[in-house]
């Protein structure tokens, strides 16, 4: 079912309270306790937002969220018809299956064929790439998944629309049991009805959702119970788990699902620390000066998956799309010891070769004396594993 055909349905639901998240947060914000439901089961710690030197969420005098830097510029009218009509489009992806396959195979995730094997009970860390920027992290007992995007297209429709011209490694019912799901922002690409539908549907309210402030009524609409909104710099944990924080950290796009709700959801990236590893999720994003706060404040981290594609034209997509040499600046910024690479290879949203990424990657990993093992890219369905023990991790 498309989003655009149940909006109706949802809109009437009455069964999920819309405020009743929001009043916990704000409770738990005002009284310094935790809350000890299965929507907080740790209270929120305003300490980093309180710094002089960290950058807070911003909006302007219309209440939308603006992006606070010099960096970014606003994606007006006329440069998106300049860019639709006056570019040319050289992302060449082939028609052949054959020839994808061979260029850009898609493996069978290790849990499906060894189901046994997921949930990494010790130090180490695994991830596993399933397209696009969604991926299956694997850490600190906790198993949980960035931007789940299972559809066909990132669209409102499943009709029209940019399409994957590569498929998902899996389908939701082959996933294993998920903890938790972080979403970055609400574009159609890292934020997909029917995957959070469908997910909410196997995991119910066992399932926590990490998501930026302003979301959490659209969550809701979804049937989506257990969920918490955060603004930049505030952090909850999957009830449970309370060793494991998960921290809502900046970073500079812009949000948009229909004609009249630009930003009003906020958007950035995810820094999830645990008691043996470090992951960093920097979602969709132009390069900004956020990426050495967050390093400073939270690095060195052992994982980082940083986005490398739809970035062409420069002029047009650098201040919301890292090229990636600016990926591989943060990589650096946030001093991550190792790097995956996300957000190429599966939609051609931009108009740069569809293999392009990968190279140019590894172009600007040598400038910066670093090798392919420091940012890896991996196969559609592909697992790495991360072990601290390791002297070479």
């Amino acid at each position: 079912m498309d989003e655009n055909e149940s909006n109706q349905s949802l809109m009437t639901s009455s069964q999920y309270p819309k405020e009743a998240v929001r009043k916990r947060q704000n409770s738990a914000r005002n009284s310094g306790a935790s809350d000890s439901s299965r929507f907080s089961r740790k209270s929120f710690k305003l300490d980093y937002r309180l710094e002089e030197d960290v950058t807070k969420s911003k909006k302007g005098k219309d209440g939308r969220f603006v992006n606070p830097w010099p960096t970014w510029k606003n994606p007006s009218i006329p440069n998106v018809l300049r860019w639709l009509i006056m570019e040319k489009d050289h992302s060449s992806v082939p028609s052949s299956k054959e020839e994808l396959d061979k260029e850009l195979p898609v493996l069978k995730p290790y849990f499906i064929t060894n189901p046994e094997e997921a949930g990494v009970r010790e130090a180490g860390l695994r991830v596993t790439w399933l397209g696009h920027a969604t991926v299956m992290v694997e850490m600190d007992e906790l198993i949980f998944l960035t931007d789940p995007i299972f559809s066909s297209r990132a669209s409102p429709s499943q009709y029209m629309g940019p399409k994957r011209f590569r498929r998902s490694p899996c389908t939701i019912s082959e996933l294993p049991p998920i903890d938790a799901v972080l979403i970055s922002h609400n574009h159609y690409d890292h934020l997909d009805y029917n995957s959070v539908i469908a997910l909410n549907e196997r995991f119910g309210n066992e399932l926590r959702w990490f998501v930026p402030l302003g979301l959490l009524d659209w969550m809701q609409k979804c049937g989506c119970e257990n969920v918490i909104e955060l603004d930049w710099w505030e952090e909850n944990c999957v009830p449970g788990h309370d060793k494991v924080t998960f921290v809502f950290t900046p970073s500079q796009h812009w949000c948009k699902r229909t004609l009249m709700d630009d930003n009003k959801v906020l958007w950035g990236s995810w820094s999830v620390l645990g008691p043996w590893n470090r992951f960093f999720f920097a979602g969709d994003t132009g390069y900004c000066p956020a990426f050495e706060e967050i390093g400073k404040r939270f690095g060195p981290f052992d994982l980082a998956a940083i986005p490398i594609g739809a970035y062409e034209p420069r002029w047009f997509m650098k201040y919301q799309h890292v090229d990636p040499e600016e990926a591989v600046r943060i990589h650096t910024d946030v001093q991550t010891k190792k790097s995956m690479a996300i957000h190429w290879g599966t939609f051609a949203l931009a108009n740069e070769h569809y293999l392009e990424p990968p190279v140019k990657l590894n172009e600007a990993l040598e400038r910066y004396g670093l090798n392919a093992e420091d940012f890896f890219v991996l196969k559609h369905g592909e697992s790495r594993y991360l072990n601290n023990d390791d002297e070479n991790f």
